[in-house]
């Protein structure tokens, strides 16, 4: 099936087919596809002209954790030049193995559903780590990054690491979001640039607490694609520079006014209000007219977490929507289950449908459940999407509601991080 596809299937029909394996146990990279990678990433990093620098990686072949920020898909391509010729396991999320499951097992990937706890992973990761000898590669903030800057990462990644006791390397790649944002797939020319840095030795895990393990780890796990072009006066001509930006910058700045923000070629502007804010050619934003109330786009990110961290505390925070349902059971492709109605407040997700048949489904998510949660934008042209994971299966929620789903990803953050506080 082509994942653009909408196919209908019955819940019932759904239950029946096989689920994802998890229990499989990761294969060492075939000697041939580790080159073939290798040698199909070529082409992009030079022409990006990529550029990696190595920090207090002398003598460290492997294995070892190599934890990489995420922005676009060149990020897998600089990974493998990183560590080339090196063998590699890469933890890939579950759509990532459709209609090539083969395939990407014997590439050495490790499939996982997003933001939900599966201890296998962790058995998994050990065996890449112990028995395979290689370096085992996890993009920890588990999806694109929304505006070029860092994002959460889990608590649970310094207990793992304590556990495993293997140094661990961060390749922290600068440039790749600036290339192709997730919110415009369109390749722009930009140089990019990394750095490799092994942040702890088997030395330091021993001797360090699971919270100073963490700590070492988000402050080195720190970067702002925007900032990099304009201290290093990236220029970036593409007309249509600013279309998509609206996707994460929903909200005005001028009038406070939520989902009325719309871009087009290099200017993102309210409908509500009339406000235009023109993109230029180095990643800042100024006002066509009268004040710039923010210039730099991770700020205008920054600002709307805030607006929304605010309605949770008021307890005024409520998204709603009706929603097609489409399941991921497994990796031959998406199955729609009909329409749905969506609901994010202060105590999660209930996301009902009442389907023909007299089927109903039902799915809960409780705010302690889910530390962040993956979200894209017009998935494949069938819209924006909220996706949630079970054990079993992932739920690709697509709203009628438009442009509302970077303040749903927003919410599912600040309520975490409000609740385990308490």
């Amino acid at each position: 099936m082509k994942i653009e596809e909408i196919q209908y299937e019955s819940i019932d029909e759904i239950n029946k087919m096989k689920r994802f394996d998890t229990n499989i146990l990761p294969k060492k990279q075939l000697f041939l596809l580790k080159h073939l990678i290798r040698l199909i990433s070529l082409p992009e990093t030079i022409a990006c002209k990529s550029k990696i620098e190595k920090i207090n990686m002398e003598n460290l072949k492997g294995p070892y954790l190599l934890l990489c920020n995420h922005n676009s898909f060149i990020d897998f391509k600089v990974t493998e030049k990183a560590i080339y010729p090196q063998n590699a396991n890469f933890v890939v999320a579950i759509d990532g193995f459709i209609n090539r499951e083969n395939l990407l097992r014997y590439a050495g990937c490790v499939g996982k559903r997003k933001f939900v706890n599966d201890i296998n992973l962790i058995r998994q990761l050990k065996y890449c780590l112990t028995k395979l000898k290689s370096v085992t590669v996890i993009y920890p903030e588990a999806r694109y990054s929304l505006c070029g800057s860092n994002s959460v990462i889990p608590e649970s990644l310094g207990k793992m690491i304590k556990n495993f006791n293997f140094p661990v390397v961060t390749l922290i790649c600068n440039g790749h979001h600036l290339r192709q944002p997730v919110w415009n797939l369109t390749k722009r020319k930009v140089p990019i640039t990394a750095k490799m840095t092994q942040i702890l030795t088997k030395d330091d895990i021993q001797n360090k607490s699971v919270e100073e393990i963490n700590k070492i780890i988000n402050e080195n796990f720190v970067y702002d694609d925007y900032k990099y072009q304009y201290d290093n006066k990236i220029k970036i001509d593409y007309e249509k520079r600013a279309e998509g930006l609206h996707k994460v910058l929903y909200q005005c700045p001028h009038c406070k006014v939520e989902y009325k923000m719309n871009s087009q070629g290099n200017t993102l502007f309210c409908e509500n209000c009339g406000k235009v804010y023109e993109m230029d050619e180095y990643g800042k934003l100024f006002a066509k007219n009268g004040e710039t109330e923010i210039s730099h786009i991770p700020d205008w990110y920054s600002w709307e977490r805030e607006q929304v961290k605010q309605q949770i505390l008021n307890g005024t925070y409520k998204v709603e929507s009706e929603v097609y349902i489409d399941s991921l059971p497994n990796a031959t492709g998406y199955y729609r289950i009909g329409k749905g109605n969506l609901i994010h407040d202060l105590n999660g997700f209930h996301i009902s449908a009442n389907l023909p048949n007299n089927q109903q489904f039902n799915l809960e998510k409780k705010v302690l459940e889910d530390y962040s949660v993956h979200i894209e934008y017009e998935y494949f042209k069938k819209g924006d999407s909220v996706n949630l994971s079970t054990l079993n299966d992932t739920y690709y929620m697509f709203p009628l509601k438009q442009n509302i789903v970077t303040k749903i990803n927003i919410a599912v953050e600040e309520l975490y991080k409000l609740k385990k506080a308490e």
